[in-house]
């Protein structure tokens, strides 16, 4: 009897076992993914720049003109200096004055980027409030769709007069740029996410007595949740293209004026210097935004593992 108990024991406890185990060597495989995208993330940008500097030392690019990483990224502090774009709107402020180099591209980075975020924000709020709105009413959606489409084709540029003549200088143009240039185009992506909402989903909803608010508000809103969230992961490189037109117009300090100050000067060293932190930040932000979308839509499958299985 005591040598069962005990086998019954050691069994129970290597079947308690095992689920740990399963745990670790699952946490394992998961470290051990995150290492190897950051390996081959660190091998493109390493070839990408490499390359680089091999025609920069075969003779083949310019140093003045296209200089290499080596050089645009060897003298961070000569080139932060550049972006303290701030003090140069003070009236008898001196460029050498105010904050640090890194101080100066820290605060110009998170002018930009807050005014990146604040518009997408505003922009993603609206267009998916009127898209639902248009699908939800007929007479909205005879009102407002011809408009939207109507306006939809306009380029970004066209409204930066307009963003000056209501808003003059300052983050107000800048953020209004950024929800034009990605309004229209959300609402027609989030209306036709509606119109691909599968009609299965619709007729058990209205199967289950539910009204025609409960189906927009629990069936096809989020249907059409990893739909939107891809077009906002998209919109993101937009709104970063957009906001440094707006700034190079005149809004105190920000990435564009740095860009502009560049071009004005003939330095192509602080406009690659520039370019390199945009893209830094853009890959940040959309490093973000699709971990934030696999914490949102856990339920869904990875689609990716599936074709490369293929």
């Amino acid at each position: 009897m005591a040598v069962v108990t005990r086998d019954g024991d050691s069994g129970a406890a290597a079947g308690s076992s095992r689920p740990a185990a399963a745990t670790r060597m699952v946490a394992s495989m998961v470290r051990l993914d995150w290492l190897t995208k950051v390996w081959w993330t660190c091998l493109s940008i390493g070839l990408f720049a490499g390359i680089w500097e091999l025609c920069w030392a075969l003779g083949w690019a310019d140093p003045k003109l296209l200089p290499p990483p080596h050089i645009f990224l060897g003298n961070i502090a000569e080139q932060g200096k550049f972006f303290n774009t701030a003090t140069r709107w003070q009236v008898g402020q001196a460029m050498n004055e105010g904050p640090t180099a890194f101080e100066s591209v820290m605060i110009t980075v998170g002018a930009t980027t807050a005014r990146v975020f604040v518009g997408l924000v505003i922009a993603s709020l609206l267009a998916i409030g009127i898209g639902v709105m248009i699908r939800y009413w007929s007479f909205f959606d005879k009102l407002v769709l011809p408009t939207v489409t109507l306006l939809s084709p306009v380029s970004p540029i066209a409204w930066l007069p307009v963003a000056i003549f209501l808003f003059g200088i300052g983050n107000a143009p800048a953020i209004f740029m950024v929800v034009v240039a990605l309004f229209f185009h959300m609402v027609l992506a989030t209306i036709n996410q509606i119109d691909g909402v599968s009609p299965n989903l619709i007729n058990v909803a209205r199967t289950m007595g539910a009204s025609k608010a409960q189906i927009y508000g629990r069936v096809i809103v989020p249907a059409i949740l990893p739909g939107m969230l891809a077009v906002l992961r998209l919109n993101l490189f937009g709104a970063w293209m957009v906001v440094l037109v707006a700034e190079s117009t005149g809004v105190g300090y920000g990435m564009g004026q740095v860009i502009m100050l560049a071009r004005n000067t003939f330095n192509p060293s602080l406009v690659f210097f520039t370019i390199a932190v945009i893209g830094i930040l853009g890959f940040a932000f959309d490093w973000l935004l699709r971990l934030a979308q696999r914490r949102i839509l856990y339920w869904l499958p990875d689609t990716q593992e599936k074709l490369r299985g293929l």
